[in-house]
């Protein structure tokens, strides 16, 4: 895809504040976090190789940069003038081990460079709970052993190996590890539990259900990423995980949504081995929707401790898992049109449920 730089009519120089340039500005994360920043009198740029296809393209504070991570000419141009960067583009685990090592960890080193040539100010690192695998304890505090699981996985700890490097060279750069996180735009995996909801079946769960699993808002994380733009640097020049407080079981938490949709369905549980073994087959075959630190990990507790972003930046969580999913289901509903025939590997659109999908037929 060929990089081309789009600039509104009126440049973004008359807004109001600051300006913050997002990689990865047009997904799931990009644009709540553009909405988040505008709402508070920050100018922003997006970046991203994706289309912006949003209403926020048309206005006055807001300019556009198509563009790819690796084009690290353009980047740095994108760059000039601004005085934050958030770093949110990643290629996510369905994307092939090549594009995942070249964009998550190459490109999050040249975000960094071309952050350090500009003189701006800070880069906050949206980094990923992924990267300590599938541990034996809980709660995970950010000093934990990290042991990221396939090639994204360790994509994660790597980048995050750059940012210290560049800590170290006086960048502030804040690391924000966020558990799976949900709400307006968001699809990707949560689509299935959304449809299966929707068209009234029961929906099939790796395990008993009864594992704590922690989920995130997508405005609680947007609210903890705007907090390292503005504390001081000594407060946020660090790691810091980023999760719900408030979350009961896995099963209980999604059986939410099924009881929102009206069907009486039910989240049913299947033994977490010979799922997880037929899991694998079908992903080595190409036809699971699920990538592995997914299945691997779903019918295990998963959470993190949010002490330490609860005392460093303020944090405090709005939403449980409940509300967040709630949320995250009645905007699917009102955008349904919008993706009904529409699939791939980011967050912003359906997953493929491929032989999962067959499952419906028996739910």
């Amino acid at each position: 895809m060929t990089d081309t730089a789009t600039t509104n009519d009126a440049n973004s120089q008359s807004g109001p504040g600051k300006t913050v340039l997002i990689t990865g500005g047009a997904g799931f994360l990009g644009i709540n976090q553009i909405r988040h920043l505008l709402s508070r009198g920050y100018r922003v740029v997006s970046y991203d190789v994706a289309d912006f296809d949003y209403p926020e393209a048309d206005r006055e504070d807001v300019r556009i940069v198509r563009g790819d991570i690796r084009n690290k000419r353009l980047l740095s141009e994108a760059m000039e003038g601004v005085d934050f960067v958030i770093h949110t583009a990643a290629a996510l685990p369905l994307y092939s081990p090549q594009d995942i090592y070249t964009t998550d960890v190459e490109g999050t080193r040249n975000v960094l460079q071309a952050a350090l040539d500009n003189n701006v100010e800070r880069v906050v690192h949206v980094s990923s709970t992924a990267v300590y695998g599938i541990p034996n304890h809980h709660p995970l505090h950010e000093d934990d052993k990290l042991e990221g699981v396939g090639p994204y996985g360790q994509a994660k700890i790597q980048a995050e190996m750059i940012c210290l490097e560049y800590r170290a060279r006086g960048l502030i750069v804040p690391i924000i590890r966020p558990k799976s996180f949900v709400g307006p735009e968001r699809l990707g995996v949560f689509a299935l539990l959304y449809d299966w909801a929707y068209t009234g079946h029961n929906f099939p769960m790796i395990g008993s259900g009864n594992n704590r699993y922690q989920l995130l808002d997508v405005e609680d994380l947007c609210d903890a990423i705007t907090s390292c733009l503005v504390l001081p640097e000594e407060d946020v020049n660090d790691t810091f995980n980023i999760g719900a407080e408030e979350f009961t079981t896995m099963k209980e938490d999604y059986q939410v949504v099924l009881d929102a949709a009206g069907h009486g369905k039910k989240v049913v549980g299947f033994p977490a081995l010979p799922a997880i073994l037929g899991l694998r087959v079908l992903d080595r075959l190409g036809v699971s929707p699920l990538y592995k630190w997914v299945y691997e990990t779903a019918s295990k507790d998963s959470f993190v401790s949010i002490e330490k972003a609860k005392r460093k930046l303020g944090f405090a969580p709005k939403f449980s898992n409940k509300e967040a999913l709630l949320r995250n289901y009645r905007w699917y509903l009102e955008n349904l049109s919008r993706f009904e025939n529409a699939s791939g590997v980011s967050h912003r659109v359906p997953w493929k449920q491929g032989a999962i999908g067959l499952l419906k037929k028996v739910f």
